[in-house]
């Protein structure tokens, strides 16, 4: 995806794609106002461009090899253009570091997942001397309201209120490129958003790779739980959410202030991963399945209408058919609203890449399909059940197949079609009362 900004009258333009998580998306509008703050154009067009970055992800080599390919194309745009500046940011950046101008000669600027709030300075460099550009450091020096950001879209915003991970899963990356957590001061987080407020935004997502997390590095009497009692009273947001919640650590006290709370939703993402214990220890995910559905049943008690969606990954070293049928067995008793599923992945310079007893693709690959298939059916099941309901939706705007059809999201984040009425105002609040559910979609009409 590109991210555009705000424009001003200037002639030079930047081009920007995006891959990978939420926190790249949050990077790229930060990048992006930075460019703007200086006068720069957004552009849709890379032929247009004078600049044009590349904010990577390096979750998965598959993602990689399709990213470095994208790279290769834009030599073109260099040779035809010697003065274009390309540079490459994000956790590809971090992790392949020098490497990356020997794959590709044509870019200009390499920019690790620590040094976002330097790119200006980096370009400014870049046209005075004309040499290749090595920005990475290895822990985070930045605070995120030094950086103007050109928020991609005017209704809901992302929030980052820490930066990096300290738990060191088996399959993941992100530690080695992210680094070890960091936390925002909270009256940072709280500026941050009553300016979002101010400007008209509804909702806010606060993002970080593990938010339960938040003021564990610091040593600060303000935790997760006291950070949500802050914002929901005081931040003026309609609609708080977060991710990612690490099931190991969301607690009782997290919990207490969701339910006190008027403004954070009722939607628990709670990154399962397996659904056996097995896997799950090979994972080093810190939790057991038991454990997990104790969570579930507690949270489920106190928020009889919550959604609950996890992630999974199928084929992780060492899942046998057996092991794969408890998982099977785990998501058709907890019953997931939704489960974005993965295929396990190699990624080197993680553990598990170097583990024995690897899944064969193929393998890899029906047993998704049959979960997939599981969770579809559940799904379908679970919107069923919210045929007849009056639910209060986030009006976000037409929807992008039909200009006659106007989509928005309920608190518990399910997206709701329903017929252009007039009343429609983006960032307004509907109540859509359900006459046919899908899969991943719920259709309505204004109750």
């Amino acid at each position: 995806m590109t991210e555009c900004a705000q424009q001003r009258n200037k002639e030079k333009n930047y081009y920007i794609i995006s891959y990978g998580c939420q926190m790249n998306q949050y990077d790229s509008e930060c990048l992006a106002g930075q460019l703007g703050a200086a006068g720069y154009l957004c552009t849709e067009d890379p032929e247009k461009a004078d600049i044009i970055l590349i904010n990577t992800c390096c979750v998965r080599e598959s993602a990689e090899k399709k990213i470095y390919g994208k790279i290769g194309e834009f030599k073109r745009l260099k040779t035809a253009n010697p003065s274009l500046i390309i540079g490459i940011a994000g956790c590809m950046a971090q992790k392949d570091q020098a490497a990356i101008f020997k794959k590709a000669p044509h870019v200009d600027i390499v920019l690790g997942t620590h040094n976002i709030n330097q790119l200006l300075d980096l370009v400014q460099e870049k046209q005075s001397h004309n040499e290749k550009i090595l920005a990475v450091d290895n822990a985070v020096k930045r605070s995120t309201l030094d950086i103007p950001a050109a928020r991609n879209g005017q209704i809901s915003a992302w929030v980052p209120i820490m930066y990096g991970c300290n738990n060191f899963c088996t399959y993941c990356i992100v530690p080695y490129v992210r680094g070890r957590e960091q936390s925002r001061p909270a009256d940072d987080i709280l500026k941050e958003m009553k300016e979002l407020a101010q400007r008209g935004f509804k909702e806010v997502t606060l993002l970080g790779q593990n938010v339960n997390s938040y003021g564990k590095d610091a040593g600060s009497s303000t935790d997760f739980a006291d950070l949500l009692s802050v914002i929901d009273k005081e931040s003026g947001i309609e609609r708080i959410r977060y991710m990612t919640s690490h099931p190991r650590d969301i607690n009782d006290k997290v919990l207490s202030a969701i339910k006190e709370s008027r403004h954070i939703c009722e939607h628990f993402h709670l990154p399962v991963q397996s659904g056996s214990n097995a896997i799950l220890k090979a994972m080093n995910r810190g939790y057991t399945t038991e454990e997990y559905r104790s969570l579930i049943h507690k949270i489920r008690t106190i928020f009889p209408d919550s959604a609950l969606t996890t992630d999974l990954i199928v084929g992780f070293p060492g899942e046998t058919d057996e092991l794969f049928e408890e998982t099977l067995q785990f998501v058709n008793s907890i019953r997931f609203d939704a489960s974005y599923t993965f295929l396990y992945s190699p990624r080197s310079g993680t553990p598990a890449a170097t583990m024995s007893a690897q899944v064969p693709e193929k393998i890899k690959k029906e047993r998704l399909n049959r979960l997939m298939l599981v969770q579809n059916d559940i799904s379908l099941d679970i919107n069923k059940k919210l045929e007849g309901s009056c639910l209060e939706v986030l009006v976000e705007g037409p929807s992008k197949n039909d200009q006659d059809t106007v989509t928005g999201r309920t608190r518990t984040n399910k997206i709701v079609l329903w017929k252009k009425t007039g009343q429609d105002i983006p960032g307004s609040l509907a109540h859509i009362i359900i006459t046919h559910a899908q899969t991943w979609v719920l259709k309505g009409e204004r109750c």
